[in-house]
């Protein structure tokens, strides 16, 4: 495609900022990036696809939803560095369950919007938990544990993972089956607060797992040495 030669992918380190607004009514809905590839089969399918910087992939809009976003136009903007894309949004656009990405007042520090839809059941706890995490960054430490935990110092943090680990494999040893469930949980959670310090989402782990399926684990072990 010839019009993306325009774009210097070069000098926008292979990720060009993308704006995302409701076609009809002119909300922006969402800001993105996208890469060639993820650029390309948009325009193939005018279904929008993003590439996500967490997750390290491209991912298709509403693949996890079913809130995809139908493409109406693109517009590349008079430095060739920016992608402005209007879309027939199916649903909401935002994991939150928000119509719009975009909800709180920098002067009022107040939601302007409302959730519409409960999203947890479409993205799954363990995301949504992620994203919950994620959104605690700046909360008061005090009236926040997981914000004290991200605010505070790194080797607090990871010591909370060794110590509910160690309370795992007691439970475990006890052949307690809540204690195991309860203390399973407990490592979860402090592993994503730890992951969410990082910025490296769940998706990750899922896609390293999928690429473990079929390898034995001497053939695993063997790839990470190589590579």
């Amino acid at each position: 495609m010839e019009i993306l030669n325009k774009i210097d992918w070069q000098k926008m380190d292979g990720l060009i900022p993308v704006v995302t607004q409701e076609a009809t009514t002119g909300n922006v809905l969402m800001l993105a990036y996208m890469d060639k590839e993820a650029v390309e089969l948009t325009m193939d399918t005018n279904i929008a696809h993003y590439f996500s910087r967490s997750k390290q992939r491209i991912w298709k809009k509403g693949e996890s939803s079913g809130h995809i976003q139908e493409v109406e136009d693109i517009l590349l903007d008079c430095d060739n560095d920016t992608i402005l894309l209007k879309v027939k949004q199916t649903g909401v656009a935002c994991h939150t369950g928000r119509k719009s990405c975009f909800f709180t007042s920098m002067k009022t520090n107040e939601e302007v919007t409302k959730v519409e839809i409960d999203t947890t059941a479409a993205y799954g706890v363990i995301d949504t938990l992620y994203h919950v995490i994620q959104e605690k960054k700046n909360d008061d430490p005090k009236a926040s544990y997981t914000a004290k935990l991200l605010q505070g110092k790194e080797n607090s943090m990871l010591k909370k993972i060794v110590e509910e680990a160690g309370e795992f494999t007691f439970a475990i040893k006890d052949n307690d089956q809540e204690e195991i469930v309860y203390e399973a949980a407990d490592i979860i959670y402090h592993m994503l607060v730890a992951m969410a310090s990082k910025n490296v989402s769940p998706d990750r782990v899922k896609q390293e797992i999928a690429r473990r399926f079929g390898m034995s684990g001497i053939e695993e072990k063997n790839s990470r040495v190589e590579s």
